[in-house]
């Protein structure tokens, strides 16, 4: 059976769940901790891929404060290239916690629609990681 192309999917755990069709890109991880940079910049012309790069990034890195949560987004990366890197690289998965935010949600018609768009995204981060406050880490 022929797996389905990701067209217009850009959510790492969707693509993996639902059994799209995935060209390994993991090994990004590795190469990006590699770069120890202070900030890096990703450009790639429209379609490339960076939202689901990012999507990777978030799901490999993020602690969500729940245990359970976590395991499943380590699950993703069984059989990835990444998971072969050894603990160098596999003790980092779940350990930080992960701001998300993109700027295709800004596409709004007017300034004051895509300000009030971003800050929504801001205020859903926040809320998202509304356990971490309240922990002890």
């Amino acid at each position: 059976m022929k797996k389905a192309l990701p067209i217009g999917v850009e959510n790492f755990k969707d693509m993996i769940q639902s059994g799209y069709y995935y060209i390994d890109k993991s090994l990004f991880i590795k190469e990006l901790a590699d770069l120890k940079g202070k900030a890096n910049l990703f450009t790639r012309p429209r379609r490339f891929g960076k939202t689901l790069n990012l999507s990777m990034l978030r799901y490999f890195y993020e602690d969500t404060g729940d245990v359970k949560k976590n395991e499943e987004h380590r699950s993703l990366f069984q059989g990835l290239k990444i998971m072969e890197q050894g603990e160098e690289y596999t003790k980092h998965m779940g350990s930080y916690p992960v701001i998300n935010l993109t700027l295709k949600s800004a596409k709004q018609p007017s300034f004051e629609s895509a300000y009030g768009k971003l800050r929504d995204d801001i205020a859903d981060e926040f809320q998202r990681h509304q356990c971490i406050m309240e922990s002890e880490k």
